[in-house]
């Protein structure tokens, strides 16, 4: 059986959820939080499903979100599987698996880091795409309807992000998401909700793929949009090729651009759910670094992917190595702090 929370921590708890509830009214008199983390590992090895807890898959070890308030990381981005917290559609929540995460929300609490839970699963479950006969929309909804009523009182809970990189679901993606949106706001009306887009949310082809998510309705008024953003050849993040001789350290700037405008555009608040980058060529740093100072301006915040201690010797992975810190964090640390941001933007 796992651990429960102590009486004494979930007093503490409660204080910093009741904190993090009344964010917005707060947020005029401190600066919002613009450098956050992704913490992966509760969603690897998505073929083996569900795969065995410290062998296809991980979470945080005790005590392991201190390192990271230590820095002044007051945001992650924790990734999920479907599969792995509902073994049937419609079904109940596998216990483990939900405890596993209500331990991540306690630690998270405990270090004063609200955590945006990211379900991981593309617009698919078990690889067949939600709003299909396999995957009727109404299975998503239960889910996302399981999810809140369970931890809408869980204090280091920050925000969701009801599902990541939809891909070739632009006939459904935008009815799902609605679909979402109702379902966690029956338990759940106080926590903003982060919309990613159609084409892995891509900013860079932002605008060409999600109109339609303009029509989403919250009756709480708390959606952000969240996009990605990688800066090799073809934008997947996984950097197989060498940079061209001519890359352009604007790079990053160019292809968040799109998004922010059309955010711009349309009266919308936006972030950037994952950006990562290896560390074996100054000038990806460099792009790091002007991507993260344009950022700054109209207050769009951005979680990096990735930390964990499961990484390994994963190239975008910025977890500190015996004992030492990766390079990307001195351009992340540059920022930690800053903004002067009072809520989240694009503030022009």
């Amino acid at each position: 059986m796992l651990r429960t929370r102590s009486a004494s921590k979930r007093s503490k708890g409660i204080l910093l959820g009741l904190a993090l509830v009344l964010g917005s009214a707060a947020s005029e008199a401190e600066n919002i939080d613009l450098i956050g983390l992704n913490i992966g590992g509760a969603a690897f090895s998505g073929n083996v499903i569900p795969g065995k807890y410290k062998t296809n898959y991980f979470f945080p070890a005790p005590g392991y979100l201190e390192q990271w308030k230590a820095k002044g990381i007051k945001t992650i981005r924790f990734p999920i599987m479907w599969e792995r917290l509902q073994h049937e559609l419609n079904g109940e929540l596998d216990e483990d698996y939900a405890q596993l995460i209500e331990q991540t929300f306690e630690q998270a609490a405990d270090n004063d880091i609200g955590v945006i839970l990211d379900i991981h699963n593309y617009a698919r479950y078990q690889k067949k795409l939600i709003g299909t006969d396999a995957v009727p929309i109404s299975a998503y909804e239960d889910l996302l309807e399981r999810i809140a009523k369970r931890w809408k009182d869980q204090p280091g809970l920050y925000a969701y992000d009801i599902m990541n990189e939809p891909h070739g679901a632009d006939e459904y993606w935008p009815a799902a998401a609605q679909a979402g949106i109702d379902a966690i706001r029956r338990h759940d009306k106080e926590r903003p909700l982060f919309i990613e887009g159609n084409f892995w949310s891509s900013s860079y082809r932002w605008p060409k793929f999600n109109d339609p998510l303009l029509q989403l309705k919250d009756p709480s008024d708390k959606l952000i949009f969240s996009a990605h953003l990688y800066l090799d050849k073809h934008g997947s993040g996984q950097y197989k090729e060498p940079l061209e001789d001519d890359f352009d350290t604007m790079l990053g700037v160019e292809r968040v651009k799109p998004f922010v405008d059309w955010l711009i555009k349309h009266g919308r608040q936006g972030h950037i759910g994952e950006f990562g980058i290896p560390s074996d060529d100054s000038r990806l740093l460099e792009a790091m670094d002007n991507l993260l100072a344009y950022l700054q301006q109209p207050c769009i915040p951005m979680t990096y992917w990735a930390a964990g201690s499961s990484w390994g010797k994963y190239k975008l992975s910025v977890e500190p190595q015996d004992g030492r810190d990766r390079p990307q964090w001195a351009v992340l640390d540059k920022y930690i702090g800053q903004g002067d941001c009072s809520r989240i933007g694009p503030i022009q």
